[in-house]
């Protein structure tokens, strides 16, 4: 069947991608037998009455109660909502804010620096393809306890995909990294807080497809830097070095020839426990073909970081792949990988949740957590109620059929408390 051309890639953590420019291992299929049931799937909050846009989801303490909550964004309601833990896996949803056109990303943040926390939303305006400048960054503030202030930062921008904090410039107060995914034409750049929420803006890399745009210290200089992770036809991971003093050196860790590579997700951890943070990066992306689904380049790489220069390595083909995200599952002190399945052939019950164990050897064992619910963008990991054990949120976007096996937000619990066996096939 026909691919829809590449500039007509509908939505923006889907993006891109025909053959790397590294030569890659080979790696183990996700399409495994039956999954092994080690977590139990719960719906939390409404029921799913038709297809989800989850478009992302984080985990804080957003009322202060002393129990987790879920934040997630819905991008085709424009609605940002909560769902409050009782801290024995009982949730209340509540609607926080609907005036969020297109939201791609949530992050929870006390970015005013007073004691509770507040939100920050990246808006696309719309989910899928425009040129338009309709994009916008937002705040939702906590002004009162659960009482928000929208606070609209920049408006008429080119699709917005990521909102990062982090004090870039070294003065005290905290500063915003945004990706920027727009169509034809997007960017990266950093706004500088100038205070009374006012901010100076500061151009890094003018290309489109910007999906994720973490700020962390890469290179333990005691300076935070940018990671941005650009999708459409550029396929590369950008390490931009900062001096903290709002100053910042562009690198390139990552760049694939394969402009179908299809980049979808991007996440930091010290996955090698070497003391400092790795790059979990997946290639999913299926949405930009006639019939949307996975391709046999899709899977998951990391970028290994020493001493600020990175060393790519093949982990796994995982078709559909998405949200990489770090976590010791199995109680044995090293880090595991989850990862989900957004675009599959869902006719065919393939894995739409899996676990990557990591063995004594640096090598990861594949274990399938689920078949269903499908479509699975996002997926996070918590301890909500105080047990000692990992659940695992997932958030659903159901972009195109088959329209079956539906879900909004999911709550995964272990089936027991035992370690799970890690070297389960």
């Amino acid at each position: 069947m026909p691919r829809i051309p590449s500039k007509l890639r509908p939505i923006p953590f889907l993006a891109a991608a025909l053959a790397s420019q590294l030569t890659l291992p080979a790696a183990p299929s996700a399409d495994s037998p039956t999954p092994t049931r080690t977590y139990t799937p719960q719906p939390i909050g409404e029921l799913a009455q038709s297809e989800a846009w989850i478009t992302d989801l984080c985990i804080a303490d957003l009322d202060g109660d002393g129990h987790l909550d879920v934040i997630f964004a819905d991008g085709r309601l424009h609605r940002i909502s909560a769902l409050f833990g009782d801290g024995a896996l009982g949730f209340t949803e509540r609607s926080l804010n609907e005036q969020t056109a297109g939201p791609a990303h949530v992050e929870a943040s006390d970015f005013d620096q007073d004691g509770d926390l507040d939100i920050l939303v990246a808006c696309m305006g719309v989910i899928f393809p425009s040129n338009q400048k309709i994009g916008s960054i937002e705040i939702l503030e906590q002004t009162d306890p659960l009482v928000f202030e929208r606070r609209v930062i920049g408006s008429q921008l080119a699709r917005v995909t990521d909102l990062q904090a982090g004090d870039l410039d070294g003065d005290g107060d905290l500063d915003l990294a945004v990706g920027q995914f727009g169509y034809e034409q997007g960017e990266v750049r950093w706004l500088e807080n100038k205070g009374n929420w006012q901010f100076a803006s500061h151009p890094l890399l003018a290309l489109p497809g910007a999906i994720h745009t973490p700020i962390a210290d890469l290179d333990g200089d005691g300076h935070l830097d940018i990671v941005a992770l650009i999708s459409q036809q550029w396929e590369e991971v950008h390490f931009f070095k900062g001096n903290g003093k709002g100053d910042f050196r562009n690198q390139v860790i990552f760049a694939s020839s394969n402009q179908d590579f299809g980049s979808s997700g991007l996440s930091l951890a010290d996955i090698d426990a070497d003391g400092d943070l790795d790059v979990l990066y997946t290639n999913g992306d299926g949405f930009d073909y006639a019939r949307p689904g996975p391709r046999p380049h899709h899977g998951l790489q990391i970028l290994f970081n020493e001493s600020g220069r990175f060393r790519t390595r093949r982990i796994a083909d995982f078709p559909g792949a998405f949200s990489p995200h770090a976590a010791d599952l199995n109680d044995d002190g090293r880090l595991d990988i989850l990862l989900t399945s957004c675009f599959n052939h869902w006719e065919n019950k393939p894995t739409s949740l899996a676990a990557y164990f990591a063995q004594p050897d640096g090598s990861y064992q594949l274990h399938p957590l689920a078949r269903e619910p499908t479509h699975l963008v996002v997926v996070d990991s918590a301890d909500f109620d105080h047990d000692g054990t990992l659940e695992l949120v997932t958030g659903a976007f159901q972009a195109y059929p088959p329209f079956e096996n539906l879900s909004r937000i999911t709550l995964w619990t272990r089936d027991d408390h035992n370690k799970i066996n890690s070297n389960s096939p």
